[in-house]
C-alpha cells in the first residue's frame, strides 16, 4: 500500500504545473517553462520520498499546450534525459506515478472534434509516462464522460472510441466512477465490454452509490486490474463539512480513514488522497497507515 496526493505540494515553494497564455506561445517559452516544471517535480518527489509518501499524481500541465497544434517544440527529445532521471528516481525508491487529465477530456462526446482533442490529450499524458520509462502501473485516469440523454448509447460510444485508441494509451488508461453520472456499476459494465481497469473513487461512490458497500466496491473494482496494471488504485476523500454536495474536505478525517482501512482489509491498494491540503493530509495518512500491515516501506517489501 502506498499513500499519495495530487499535483501540488504546498511545502516545497514551487509548482510543477506552471503555464503561460496561449497567445504568448513560443518554443523557447515552452522549454523554459518545462525545465522549471521538471525541476519542481524532482523537488516534490524528493520531499515525498523523505516523508514515505510514495504515490503522486503529476500535474497535467507539466508540458503546457503539449496536445495543442501550436506546440512545435520537440520537448520529448529536449528533455529526454531529465524524464529518464525522474523515472529512475521513481523506480529506485519504489514510488508510483499517475496522471488525471481535466474534465475536458471526454472520449464519449458526440462532437468528433471534442473526441479528437481528447485523444490527443491522452497521447500527451501517455507520452509523459513513456518518457519516464515507467511500466504499465503508471496510469492515466479518466471519467466515462457525458450522458447526453442516453446512458446506454453514451457507454457504447465510450467503448467504441476506447477500442480505437493507441496501444501506449490503452496500457495506461483506467476509468473511475463519478459523483453524478456514472456509478461504479456503470464502470464495471464498461470494463466487461472493454477490459479497462476500474479505479474506485470512495467519495464519489458515497455520493453516487450503486447498491454495494465500500468494502465490496473495493473488491469488485480490484478484480478488474491485471498483474501488469499493478496494485489497484483508489481515490479517497470525505465531504467538506457543511459544504455543497460533492465538495472535498479540506483536511483528512483520520477516524474515517482508519475505518476505511479496517473495513477494506486485507485488500491491497494504493490510495490517492483527493483532499485539499495535499501533503499535509498525506503525512497524517502515512502515520495512520504505518499501523496497517499492508503499508510497507521499500526496504520491507
Amino acid at each position: 500500500m502506498k499513500i499519495g496526493y495530487p499535483c501540488i505540494n504546498r511545502s516545497v515553494g514551487c509548482s510543477s504545473g506552471r503555464t503561460f497564455r496561449l497567445s504568448s506561445y513560443s518554443d523557447e517559452r515552452l522549454e523554459e517553462t518545462v525545465r522549471e516544471n521538471l525541476r519542481c517535480l524532482r523537488e516534490i518527489l524528493r520531499f515525498n520520498r523523505r516523508e514515505c509518501i510514495l504515490f503522486f499524481r503529476i500535474a497535467s500541465g507539466l508540458v503546457p499546450f503539449a496536445s495543442h497544434p501550436v506546440c512545435t517544440a520537440a520537448w520529448q527529445d529536449t528533455f529526454a534525459g531529465t524524464f529518464r532521471e525522474v523515472g529512475r528516481f521513481v523506480r529506485e525508491h519504489g514510488m508510483r506515478i499517475s496522471m488525471h487529465p481535466d474534465q475536458f477530456v471526454v472520449i464519449n462526446a458526440k462532437d468528433p472534434g471534442i473526441v479528437n482533442r481528447s485523444v490527443a490529450e491522452l497521447r500527451y499524458h501517455a507520452a509523459v509516462l513513456d518518457a519516464m520509462h515507467l511500466d504499465g502501473s503508471a496510469k492515466v485516469q479518466i471519467h466515462v464522460g457525458g450522458v447526453y440523454g442516453d446512458r446506454e448509447a453514451s457507454m457504447e460510444r465510450f467503448a467504441s472510441v476506447y477500442s480505437l485508441l493507441d496501444e501506449n494509451i490503452l496500457r495506461r488508461l483506467v476509468v473511475e466512477n463519478d459523483d453524478s453520472r456514472y456509478t461504479l456499476a456503470d464502470c464495471l459494465r464498461i470494463h466487461e465490454e472493454t477490459g479497462v481497469p476500474v479505479l474506485f473513487d470512495v467519495f464519489h461512490h458515497r455520493v453516487n452509490p450503486s447498491g454495494v458497500g465500500v468494502a465490496e466496491a473495493v473488491e469488485q473494482s480490484g478484480a478488474t486490474w491485471r498483474p501488469e496494471d499493478g496494485i489497484p488504485m483508489i481515490d479517497y476523500s470525505t465531504p467538506m463539512p457543511g459544504g455543497r454536495r460533492g465538495r472535498h474536505a479540506e483536511s483528512l478525517d483520520g477516524a474515517d480513514f482508519e475505518r476505511f482501512l479496517a473495513d477494506t482489509a486485507p485488500a491491497d491498494m494504493d490510495i490517492m488522497l483527493e483532499i485539499k491540503d495535499k501533503e499535509k493530509s498525506a503525512l497524517v495518512a502515512v502515520g495512520i497507515a504505518r499501523r496497517d500491515g499492508r503499508f510497507l516501506l521499500p526496504a520491507e517489501r
